[in-house]
């Protein structure tokens, strides 16, 4: 198994209040975080790369800038001329926070357009990780394309990670939200939804069943997330479910959800050990929320 730990989507600027009525650029997105902290976590000879696509403009440079200083490998990384990288401002009230998005014209969004060089790019990972704001972003043709290419990475040796990740306004509508969720999940490895989602968007009574569909669907292995209660995981021949320690100072609870799974999955690919995979996922998410932001620098508890 090549020791690559490839992720795809989008990553955006990220506008953050500083509370003094002005704001922060940083950067970030659901894909960019997982594998942010999987290079964390991920032992030294283990390459974590980003695939996406940016624009040729300062701000599209600062991004990868930022990447490369994360070590993660940004070579693959589409630089388009008549593109920019998409932005979304965090805004709190009441110590609730709610987002603006500017993304409609994203270069991420032409991620898939060239069906070649996506090829490329999957045929080196070990892993493939992504999420339902991947193929969201995409349009039609191009999603076709992505999930066509991951079947052929797949049927190669690569290992696929989804997390349905469940944004029903990125979609044209519901519906199409939910078939090709289900589609991608046949073809992944492992499945990691948050329950949260799935009741929301599929109407599950349980994570139990939010594993039982993405099993029929064809995944391999199915991790429900559900913030305090039990981490359901299940595979065709095993059922588990795991209780996270009590986290009782929580700040943000921003990026939970992608450092569980980068830790989840930087455990599992180097031990193969199932309860320590779990432990670690949680351990990881529950310092995230004692935290303010998605990327959080210092893992000890607030």
């Amino acid at each position: 198994m090549s020791k690559t730990f490839l992720a795809i989507g989008e990553c955006m600027v990220e506008m953050a209040p500083t509370g003094e009525g002005t704001f922060s650029m940083g950067f970030a997105g659901d894909t960019l975080n997982t594998a942010w902290y999987a290079r964390k976590h991920l032992p030294a000879d283990w390459n974590v790369s980003y695939f996406t696509a940016v624009g040729q403009d300062q701000v599209s440079d600062q991004m990868l800038e930022f990447l490369n200083r994360s070590n993660i490998d940004t070579g693959s990384v589409r630089k388009l001329e008549d593109r920019t990288v998409g932005l979304y401002m965090i805004q709190l009230k009441d110590g609730e926070r709610s987002f603006a998005y500017w993304r409609s014209q994203s270069a991420a969004r032409q991620l898939a357009s060239d069906t070649v060089h996506l090829e490329m790019v999957m045929s080196g990972a070990g892993l493939i990780y992504f999420s339902g704001i991947t193929l969201a972003i995409l349009p039609a043709d191009d999603r076709k394309a992505f999930l066509q290419a991951l079947r052929t990475a797949r049927s190669a040796g690569a290992k696929t990670a989804f997390d349905p990740n469940l944004r029903p306004r990125l979609w044209e509508d519901a519906d199409t939200m939910r078939a090709c969720v289900t589609e991608a999940a046949g073809l992944c490895d492992f499945v990691m939804p948050s329950f949260e989602d799935e009741l929301a968007h599929f109407g599950d009574a349980n994570a139990q069943v939010s594993a039982d569909r993405y099993l029929a669907a064809g995944a391999a292995t199915v991790v429900v997330k559900n913030g305090p209660e039990e981490v359901v995981f299940a595979t065709k021949s095993e059922r588990h479910a795991f209780q996270p320690d009590p986290v009782r100072n929580i700040v943000d609870t921003t990026a939970a959800g992608d450092s569980y799974n980068a830790a989840f999955l930087a455990e599992f690919l180097t031990s193969g050990d199932l309860p320590a995979s779990v432990d670690a996922g949680a351990r990881l998410a529950g310092n995230v929320i004692q935290h303010r932001g998605a990327l959080v620098d210092s893992l000890e508890p607030a």
